[in-house]
């Protein structure tokens, strides 16, 4: 079937989006999740910024069920657009203690701690749980994830929103990250890109047609049954539905 969009706003984000999807009048879109009437385990999500999101982290599963949390929050991104200057902030300069962290995250020196990198169409970035993180203004991604709305925010630039510094200095590692978790990855290109707490795969054929999946389309058509999706849609395939791609270049997702 073909998954429902749901527009999120959000402080940081657009009044107008691509011509592929409906903006809602007078709202700041922020994120379009992609939805199904039962609960699954991943979600999909276009992340649109007009300024940066906040300074964050995820807890991993055992962390989160710890808090009474049904599962953690391991996500990744590619990136749709980006304009001269966007950058991503992807795990720290270098690594920190716990009490650094937390200073750091009251007085905003945290924003000099944070590995800031360029980035451009084509990116795509592995964003394993307990990595701090924040994505920079002017971006464009489409986020694949356990579907799990779970945040900590250690900073927020002085917007009124409430912080988690107890919780998210206590499930951060406080470290670089692996150079392994960012990679480009030309349109077209076919690469298994996550095998990990999920699976996501950029290819032209159906490659995890094993499996039930997620197939996010990048260029072209891709079919299923009646359901046809183009970018800006997500088809949800069941292991005995085949997919067929017309032309076109997808990222498909499955558990792992």
């Amino acid at each position: 079937m073909k998954l429902e969009r749901k527009y999120v706003e959000k402080p940081w984000g657009r009044t107008s989006l691509p011509a592929m999807f409906n903006t809602p009048a007078g709202k700041r879109i922020g994120e379009v999740w992609f939805t199904g009437s039962t609960d699954l385990p991943l979600l999909a999500k276009y992340i649109f910024t007009s300024e940066a999101l906040s300074i964050q982290v995820h807890p991993n599963d055992e962390q989160a069920k710890e808090r009474g949390l049904a599962s953690g929050k391991t996500e990744c991104w590619y990136i749709l657009d980006a304009e001269p200057d966007a950058v991503l902030g992807i795990g720290l300069k270098k690594e920190v203690a716990a009490y650094e962290l937390r200073a750091a995250a009251l007085d905003g020196s945290i924003e000099q701690l944070i590995d800031w990198r360029p980035v451009r169409r084509g990116d795509f970035v592995f964003v394993p749980s307990g990595t701090i993180h924040a994505i920079g203004a002017g971006i464009s991604l489409l986020e694949f994830q356990q579907n799990a709305d779970v945040t900590y925010r250690l900073y927020d630039y002085g917007r009124p929103r409430e912080l988690h510094l107890n919780d998210g200095v206590a499930v951060s590692d406080r470290a670089p990250i692996d150079p392994s978790t960012v990679q480009h990855v030309e349109p077209g290109e076919p690469r298994v890109l996550v095998d990990s707490k999920f699976r996501l795969v950029a290819s032209s054929d159906d490659v995890l047609a094993d499996s039930r999946r997620w197939v996010m389309p990048i260029s072209g058509r891709v079919r299923c049954g009646s359901e046809v999706a183009e970018a800006g849609d997500v088809l949800l395939a069941n292991p005995s539905e085949p997919v067929e791609y017309e032309d076109a270049w997808a990222l498909t997702g499955a558990t792992a």
